[in-house]
């Protein structure tokens, strides 16, 4: 039986969501991608425009042995902005929605009582609306948004101080990492 899974999680702009997963001992692979829409083969343009009905994501590749799913939540979490039914920080709209896409019952379960946990322990006045929903056709995105913080490390930064994310993250996280 492989110990090899995949998780997929959607926290707004695909470019701020890879660095946090990358490089961790059984992470195999992370891709920016799309998933959930009704158009086939999407482009960037027609994900970003909300026309497709997809949300930007990452697909992640691991060993469940090596770094179990429940640990990819805890990374997860502190991301993101889990109150914000509109999209996250100044990206707007259902294609920056965030969502946890479950590949099998555990993980639902998993996200669930996660979910539930943030909820009732955590550092929001507001309730948790992070969708959980069944993994859909992953579509990956194109290369040149593929470990865009690699590739345009002054860009991912700009992107990750001027969204906000950054210190929404330092304002509201600190202290509650391990939810």
């Amino acid at each position: 039986m492989s110990n090899i899974e995949k998780a997929t999680f959607a926290g707004g702009c695909f470019w701020c969501m890879v660095k946090p997963f990358e490089e961790l001992p059984g992470i195999i692979e992370v891709i920016s991608g799309y998933m959930g829409g009704h158009l086939p083969n999407p482009t960037y343009e027609q994900v970003k425009s909300g026309t497709s009905g997809h949300r930007e994501v990452v697909q992640i590749t691991f060993d469940r042995e090596k770094f179990p799913y429940s640990g990819l939540l805890d990374l997860y979490w502190p991301q993101i902005d889990p109150t914000d039914p509109d999209g996250q920080f100044i990206d707007r709209g259902e294609q920056y929605r965030t969502a946890i896409y479950y590949h099998n019952e555990d993980q639902r379960q998993a996200a669930v009582l996660s979910k539930r946990n943030l909820d009732e322990n955590g550092p929001f006045k507001d309730p948790v609306v992070t969708d959980i929903l069944p993994a859909e056709v992953f579509y990956p995105a194109e290369e040149e948004h593929q470990k865009f913080h690699q590739k345009n490390p002054e860009a991912y930064k700009d992107e990750q101080t001027n969204s906000g994310r950054q210190s929404f993250i330092q304002n509201h996280w600190q202290g509650h990492e391990d939810l």
